[in-house]
């Protein structure tokens, strides 16, 4: 529910979706003010799973939420009823996470699209989806190629960008000298990165 899929959850939510099941243990912090649409001063500190259904609630009364402030891990695989669902969204940031429920998904035949990286990108317009072995510039997406291919786990849709990654630059005050090593996300590219996901998930419902 954060930068990426809070923006899904809200566009599926306005589009009409009957039940969502939303999985995130995070609160809302100041750091997450830039890009996440649930984050405002009024909300810091709170859970996000419990801002979205409020949220959600007001947008669509009659919409079955399930809020779980959990981490998804292959440790919740007996643990969870996520079987059988229409369709799972994928906008972890951590990559075990991400694999547990990309395999959890393709061993049981249940359609997942799974985000990349979004961070230290700047053009929103190269957003696009694609299939994890056709990724490009992007880290996360390169890691996730090479655990996929280990695991035999081909044609999983991703949506990412193939723009260069900018080096964010942070500066140290109190030493006057210059660290490359916080990843920066700006507030106009995750957004899209979520709608997107969004879109997917909606023309393959409707296909079916």
């Amino acid at each position: 529910l954060g930068g990426v899929g809070g923006y899904a959850v809200e566009a599926l939510a306005r589009a009409g979706i009957g039940k969502l099941i939303l999985i995130d243990f995070d609160r809302i912090d100041e750091t997450n003010l830039n890009r996440q649409i649930i984050a405002l001063h009024s909300t810091v500190g709170r859970l996000k799973t419990e801002v979205f259904e409020e949220r959600i609630k007001d947008i669509n009364p009659s919409l079955n939420i399930v809020a779980l402030p959990i981490v998804y891990n292959r440790e919740h695989d007996g643990t969870l009823d996520l079987y059988p669902i229409d369709f799972v969204i994928d906008a972890i940031d951590m990559v075990s996470s991400k694999l547990d429920i990309i395999t959890y998904c393709f061993t049981r035949n249940m359609p997942i699209i799974s985000c990349m990286g979004t961070a230290n990108k700047m053009k929103p317009e190269l957003m696009t989806i694609s299939t994890a072995e056709k990724t490009s510039n992007c880290g996360l997406a390169r890691v996730m190629r090479k655990e996929l291919k280990k695991r035999g786990i081909v044609n999983c849709p991703v949506v990412f960008s193939p723009e260069q990654t900018i080096e964010p630059i942070q500066y140290e005050e109190d030493l006057g000298s210059v660290r490359r090593s916080v990843p920066g996300s700006i507030s106009f590219v995750p957004p899209v990165a979520g709608m997107l996901l969004a879109s997917y998930v909606i023309r393959n419902l409707i296909e079916k």
